[in-house]
């Protein structure tokens, strides 16, 4: 073959003549750029490819009395399925939460058939439709899920059928160790910062604050980067919960008994800061209105009592919408300032983010999760690996990183990312928002 720069990519042979597509978790943007510029890779070398519908829920329902059913279960994705997807809203193969491994948290677990029951269900469907290797996008859950798989079939009898698995990072909210960024995750910030920009104009207009709870869970990734973007007064995200604004708190399991002690946030020292940058604001820069972006993730740091009773979901996340973090801010600072000033000052609160999930991706996005996309490709077919995430670095540059350097092999669970406080990056919200000494 020539070598020629406009010469097509070698070809690869490989024994992988079906692989398996799938997206779990929350959508993002770019998600259709994944998803399309993997099958196409896959389908130009002469390789199948399925779409396999709603994550896991699908192939965990799977059994004797309910075979996997195409297009209803799972797709046969084609060149035509492909027409001009790249840039599109969605997810082609939709996307759900159900968790195969969620009754696996250690090792010894692996060889308990009952606990991984659910794998092996997941296992038995893609073989009963010939498929041969696995790709997987989503988030750390995900990524756990995909490295439980991978080891669950290590426990399989000798001569039985392997399938290699590659995950492919996503999530908005970019705390994803192995990778500087993950698709959909500009998109986002831009969608939100424009949203934080419309609130600005209206709280000049109205003299008034808002309070934005944004989407970022663990990590500040998403928070920094609308405020920024954004032009916000102030971001204040989980790492920056430490010192006076950090607590602790004796916690009763009602049904053990047992007591722990757990890391809280000092609402009140929290919401003095808030009042400090409207008060600096209005006295030393003149203006009377502002907006501050919260991170969700503050959620999990209330005391107990604010967050007892409220539902988890099967990866024993709690259900942050249901917390409504902006208004229960807003009332705080209203309060607190007119405590400290004598006046009044409206302040309202509001969730952004899940209108930034499944936004029209921007070029960036596109770029990313396409070389993520074929990256999925090389990393079964030309490098031959199994058990790695596809993860770019520089000018778009590929990397394979092994699922034994982003899961803790003891207790099977992923290391967060968090934004280090003093780092640039972090620093660079200090220096752009109002100045407070604190």
């Amino acid at each position: 073959m020539s070598n020629s720069p406009l010469s097509r990519p070698p070809v690869t042979q490989s024994n992988i003549r079906r692989v398996a597509i799938l997206f779990a978790g929350g959508p993002a943007p770019a998600a259709n750029a994944v998803i399309s510029t993997a099958a196409v890779s896959f389908l130009r070398n002469n390789i199948d490819v399925i779409g396999v519908l709603y994550g896991y829920a699908n192939l965990m329902a799977f059994g004797p009395d309910r075979p996997l059913i195409e297009n209803r279960d799972y797709i046969r994705i084609t060149h035509h399925t492909l027409k001009r997807t790249r840039n599109s809203q969605g997810i082609l193969i939709g996307t759900a939460r159900a968790n195969p491994g969620k009754n696996v948290s250690h090792p010894a677990h692996l060889k308990d058939a009952e606990r991984t029951a659910p794998l092996q269900t997941v296992y038995d469907a893609l073989r009963s439709i010939g498929v041969d290797a696995l790709i997987s996008i989503g988030g750390d859950d995900t990524l756990k899920t995909a490295n439980k798989f991978k080891l669950f079939q290590e426990q399989l009898p000798p001569g039985s059928p392997r399938i290699p698995v590659v995950h492919l990072p996503k999530t908005i909210d970019n705390d994803y160790m192995g990778i500087d960024f993950t698709f959909g995750y500009f998109t986002a910030v831009e969608f939100l910062a424009e949203e934080i920009r419309n609130l600005l104009a209206d709280a000049e207009a109205s003299r008034a604050y808002f309070i934005c709870e944004t989407m970022g869970r663990s990590a500040g990734w998403l928070s920094y980067g609308a405020a920024i973007a954004g032009e916000a007064s102030l971001v204040i995200s989980v790492e920056d919960i430490t010192g006076k604004y950090e607590a602790s708190e004796e916690v009763t399991d009602a049904a053990g008994g047992k007591t722990t002690i757990r890391r809280v946030m000092d609402v009140q020292e929290v919401v003095r800061r808030i009042v400090a940058t409207i008060r600096v604001r209005e006295e030393a820069e003149g203006k009377e209105f502002g907006v501050i972006v919260i991170a969700e993730g503050l959620a999990e740091l209330l005391p107990h009592a604010q967050i007892e009773g409220v539902p988890r979901d099967e990866h024993g996340h709690i259900a942050i919408a249901k917390l409504n973090l902006g208004r229960y801010f807003s009332e705080a600072v209203a309060k607190e300032y007119n405590k400290q000033t004598g006046r009044l000052r409206k302040v309202t609160g509001l969730q952004l983010g899940y209108e930034s999930r499944c936004a029209k991706p921007q070029a960036f996005d596109v770029m990313l999760g396409s070389q993520l996309g074929v990256g999925s490709y090389r990393a079964l077919i030309e490098k031959r690996l199994d058990g790695v995430m596809v993860s770019i670095s520089g000018q778009l540059d590929l990397n394979y990183v092994p699922f034994s350097q982003l899961v803790d092999p003891a207790t099977l669970v992923t290391v967060v990312r968090y934004i280090e406080p003093g780092s640039d990056f972090h620093r660079l919200a200090r220096f752009l928002e109002t100045y407070v000494n604190d």
